[in-house]
């Protein structure tokens, strides 16, 4: 849940979590999605919980990794630095927005997928999808500018 919560220890726990989760609720799974998609919900609604959690204590933990730039590493740093620029990005849309980008752009559901583990419906997905990416635009662009 590292792209929902970004690379932080409550990452870890909710990944541990979803799967003691999924353990005790074993006997409560019908079989009407895949076993993939239930571990996906079971996951998202602890990073959503977790979100609550944050926004109650208004704390937020960020991955503050340095990256070296040396001219050996000139393509991997380049690399790194887009990818903590998007990490960045996706930890200032909101939750509900951040759930559908993940799971659509990053994690690679289908839309229809993500409606059903999202619980919403199709259209609802879509829009969040057409927003998020808008609201990601807006905030990307001046993050990313003259950065690499």
């Amino acid at each position: 849940m590292i792209g929902m919560l970004g690379n932080c220890p409550e990452a870890e726990d909710i990944g541990q979590e979803t799967f003691i989760r999924f353990y005790k609720s074993l006997d409560k799974f019908r079989g009407e999605s895949s076993v993939g998609t239930y571990l996906t919900r079971i996951a998202i609604n602890l990073s959503l919980n977790e979100f609550k959690r944050r926004k109650r204590q208004r704390k937020f933990f960020f991955s503050k990794n340095k990256i070296e730039n040396t001219p050996d590493n000139k393509n991997r740093n380049d690399q790194n630095e887009i990818h903590k620029i998007v990490h960045l990005g996706l930890q200032k849309l909101e939750p509900k927005f951040r759930a559908v980008i993940v799971l659509r752009l990053i994690d690679g559901y289908s839309t229809q997928e993500t409606a059903q583990i999202l619980n919403l419906p199709l259209g609802t997905v879509l829009s969040r999808l057409a927003r998020g990416q808008i609201k990601l635009k807006e905030i990307l662009s001046p993050l990313y500018k003259g950065r690499i």
